[in-house]
């Protein structure tokens, strides 16, 4: 059978994997929940200058621990900042590993520390700050009950969990979060496994389409020998569902687990697809990193510009303003009478919101200045993760702004974005707003739960109060419909948004007439 070897995040230690090593144990595995210096048990005997090295070096103590001669696996299993010293402990010791498990944590790279992989971008500042103030050898106090989901998603944590999660904190040793970790590459091609915690933001579907994108540093997430498993919980799935992920791990030794498709081997991916409506070729006018396609007859028109999601790899090629999806809309547009837009901006990381909605509020103020559109009469249009940057335009909507769209958004930051106090929530921001300007809302059926969640928070808050949301449910959709689902379904609901959002631009339509303006 398997040596589990179980490396926990920070403020934790062996304590958390209690359940699910009982588990384990059951199944005949071996299993051993390395203590990592100064967290949890062995935190008493703490020497300072803590650092990752310290903590690989615990994790290759427990590997040597293994006699040689046991001819079982070695299968290391890293959470959240664990990860780290289980990946620099395999890249010295590859030879005895048969397996890398990352629970609910990203891939880390050489040379970067493990506090780039903190996702509240205002907690790694925080971070940063306090090592300058009180040094690296420094300790990171351990979150109170209410801010553990500043560290990751409590979703599935009990109120008993929850408690003994924070009773049994310890400070982190803040250098170990700071020393950039240092790889040679010996265990690059070991086999990997990846539990992705959906209740934290993430699932495989996600992870395809960023493969899908093209990044280069994603292809090898498509080796045969990398697998993914999702757990329907939050971050801690150890102390949530402990039997389902002693289950997950169990598999995961054995080599089981979905596979990711290789970008281009076989149909083209959902964002290359062909758009569902049948609408004729239009030129279009290339300003920069915006596209506006006319109308044939004379202006100045309305103009929807529609705001492509992410985040997309700097490096996709065909760029979202050529996807068919954004064209088959501003092309449609176009055909109906008022001008459609389409833009590049730069949401290539979950940190790059502000400069995204930099590009945007740009992109508006070109397309306001061209003497062929209509400036006081605009309507925005986002699509998937490009929600979050409606908030703004909710928080402050101008008068020349008649309405604003979204189709299957993002409506409030995923658990492991770390975006939770940030400007970008527009569930907040019509929280707040005195009034809901017009908003049409395409939701559809078959959302990740994730992100239909941020939907009806949005929707609970925008809810009685006027103009309001006009919601078109396409109840056999998927995200991305428009290229997935060439239905009668589908086309009648990306018919039916248009149409509403024309009437309250109060458009002519393709044959000069004049469309009512219900604003």
């Amino acid at each position: 059978m398997t040596v589990f070897i179980l490396v926990s995040g920070v403020f934790t230690g062996p304590h958390v994997w209690r359940d699910t090593a009982a588990r384990l144990t059951a199944a005949g595995a071996d299993v051993h929940a390395v203590a990592l210096t100064g967290l949890g048990a062995a935190r008493s005997a703490a020497p300072s200058g803590i650092s990752l090295e310290t903590h690989i070096a615990d994790v290759i103590a427990a590997i040597d621990a293994v006699d040689p001669a046991d001819a079982r696996d070695i299968v290391l299993v890293g959470h959240d900042y664990g990860i780290h010293p289980a990946v620099g402990a395999a890249d010295r010791r590859p030879q005895r590993i048969t397996r890398i498990v990352h629970l609910d944590a990203g891939i880390p790279q050489d040379g970067v520390p493990p506090l780039a992989a903190v996702p509240d971008g205002s907690l790694r500042a925080q971070l940063a700050a306090r090592a300058e103030s009180a040094g690296p050898d420094s300790e990171v106090p351990p979150p109170a009950r209410d801010d553990w989901p500043r560290w990751g998603s409590t979703a599935g944590l009990s109120d008993a969990a929850l408690d003994r999660l924070t009773a049994l904190a310890a400070p982190h040793p803040l250098g170990t979060l700071l020393q950039p970790l240092r790889l040679t590459g010996a265990g690059a091609s070991l086999p990997t496994t990846g539990v992705l915690c959906t209740g934290n933001g993430v699932s495989i579907e996600m992870v395809q389409r960023l493969v899908d994108f093209g990044d280069p540093a994603l292809q090898a997430l498509t080796r045969p020998e990398v697998t993914f498993f999702e757990l329907a919980t939050g971050h801690w799935p150890m102390l949530s569902c402990p039997a389902e992920l002693a289950e997950v791990l169990l598999k995961s030794a054995a080599g089981e687990g979905h596979r990711l498709e290789p970008a281009g081997t076989s149909e083209p991916p959902a964002h290359l697809r062909p758009f569902l409506l049948d609408v004729p070729e239009r030129p279009r006018d290339r300003r920069g990193n915006v596209d506006l396609y006319f109308p044939d007859d004379e202006g100045p028109h309305p103009a929807v510009i529609f705001v492509h999601g992410g985040p997309v790899p700097a490096d996709a090629r065909p760029t979202p303003r050529d996807w068919p999806t954004l064209k088959g809309y501003a092309r449609y547009t176009a055909a109906e009478g008022a001008v459609g837009v389409t833009l590049d901006h730069r949401l290539h990381d979950v940190s790059d919101y502000e400069r995204a909605a930099a590009d945007v509020a740009a992109a508006v103020e070109l397309v306001r200045q061209d003497p062929r559109v209509d400036a006081d009469r605009i309507a925005l249009w986002f699509f998937s993760g490009g929600g979050l940057l409606a908030a703004d335009w909710l928080a402050a909507t101008p008068p020349w702004l008649r309405c604003l769209a979204a189709s299957y958004p993002v409506l409030a930051p995923l658990p492991n974005w770390g975006l939770t106090d940030s400007r970008f929530h527009p569930a907040a921001a019509v929280a707040a707003a005195a009034e809901v300007p017009p908003f049409v809302l395409t939701r559809v059926g078959r959302e990740s739960p994730e992100i239909a969640a941020t939907v009806e928070r949005f929707l609970a808050a925008a809810g009685g109060r006027e103009p309001g949301v006009e919601v078109i449910d396409v109840p056999n959709g998927h995200h991305a419909f428009e290229t997935l689902d060439r239905t009668d379904e589908s086309r009648e609901a990306v018919r039916r948004a248009m149409r509403a959002v024309l009437a309250r631009l109060g458009r002519q339509d393709g044959r000069g007439r004049s469309a009512p303006d219900s604003r």
